[in-house]
C-alpha cells in the first residue's frame, strides 16, 4: 500500500507553571493564536482550543508521522518561545500533559466539552 491513513484524534491538556491562573481573556486570545500558528508552521491539525485561567485543551488530529509527545513538545515549546521576553504577557507551562484518544464517534462530544 504505496499510502498511509490515520484517524488518529488525541485530546490535550496542560496547565500553567504552578496552575497560576493567567490565562486572562485578552492572554488567552494571544495564546490561542499563537498555538494555531504554531500548529499551522508544523503541519498539526488542530481542531479545536480552548480552556480556563489555568490549563488549555486541545484536540489535535496526528498523522501517522507524528507522535503525542513531539505534538506536544513543539507546542508547548514555541508558544513559551513567543511570550517568554514580554513580562506583560508572559507564559509558561507546567511540566507534562495528560493525553486521552477520541474515537470517530465521540469527536462531537468532546468538541462540545473543550468549547463549553
Amino acid at each position: 500500500m504505496p499510502q498511509s491513513y490515520s484517524s488518529l484524534w488525541v485530546h490535550l491538556i496542560w496547565s500553567t507553571k504552578n496552575r497560576e491562573p493567567i490565562l486572562a481573556p485578552l492572554l488567552k486570545r494571544e495564546v490561542y493564536k499563537a498555538i494555531n500558528e504554531i500548529a499551522n508552521d508544523y503541519e498539526i491539525y488542530l481542531d479545536c482550543i480552548n480552556g480556563v485561567e489555568d490549563h488549555v485543551h486541545l484536540l489535535v488530529r496526528l498523522r501517522t508521522d507524528q507522535s503525542v509527545a513531539d505534538i506536544v513538545k513543539t507546542i508547548k515549546g514555541n508558544s513559551w518561545e513567543r511570550f517568554k521576553d514580554d513580562p506583560n504577557n508572559y507564559v509558561t507551562w507546567q511540566d507534562g500533559f495528560a493525553a486521552f484518544t477520541v474515537s470517530p464517534d465521540n469527536l462531537k462530544r468532546v468538541r462540545g466539552y473543550i468549547y463549553n
